[in-house]
C-alpha cells in the first residue's frame, strides 16, 4: 500500500455546517475502509488548510475514488499527494544515475 496526503479546505457549505465535520470524518473513514483504503492520521491545522489526512491505499486508482466520492458532497475541497516514507526516498535517491 502507498501513502497519499490530502491538504483540505472547508468550502463555504462546510464551513456553514462545521458541527457536522467529525460525522463527515468518520464517514470519511468508512469510505476508505469499503475501497481497501485505512486513514492512518487526521490533523486540524491552523494556516492555508483547515485539516491534513493520511491515507494509506492500494493504487492511485482507489484515492482518485475516494477523494472524487468525498469532494462531491461539496464540504471540502482537496489537494492530494503520493507520499514516500524515508525508506522508500533513500531507495530512490541511492537509484539515482
Amino acid at each position: 500500500m502507498a501513502k497519499y496526503i490530502s491538504l483540505v479546505k472547508y468550502t463555504g457549505k462546510g464551513a456553514e455546517n462545521v458541527k457536522d465535520s467529525p460525522n463527515r470524518l468518520d464517514a470519511f473513514k468508512q469510505l476508505c475502509e469499503s475501497m481497501g483504503a485505512k486513514v492512518d492520521d487526521f490533523y486540524l491545522t491552523m494556516g492555508r488548510y483547515d485539516m491534513i489526512v493520511i491515507v494509506d491505499a492500494p493504487d492511485p486508482e482507489t484515492v482518485a475514488k475516494i477523494i472524487l466520492t468525498t469532494t462531491s458532497g461539496g464540504a471540502v475541497s482537496t489537494e492530494t499527494l503520493s507520499a514516500f516514507a524515508e525508506v522508500e526516498y533513500r531507495k530512490v535517491i541511492s537509484e539515482l544515475p
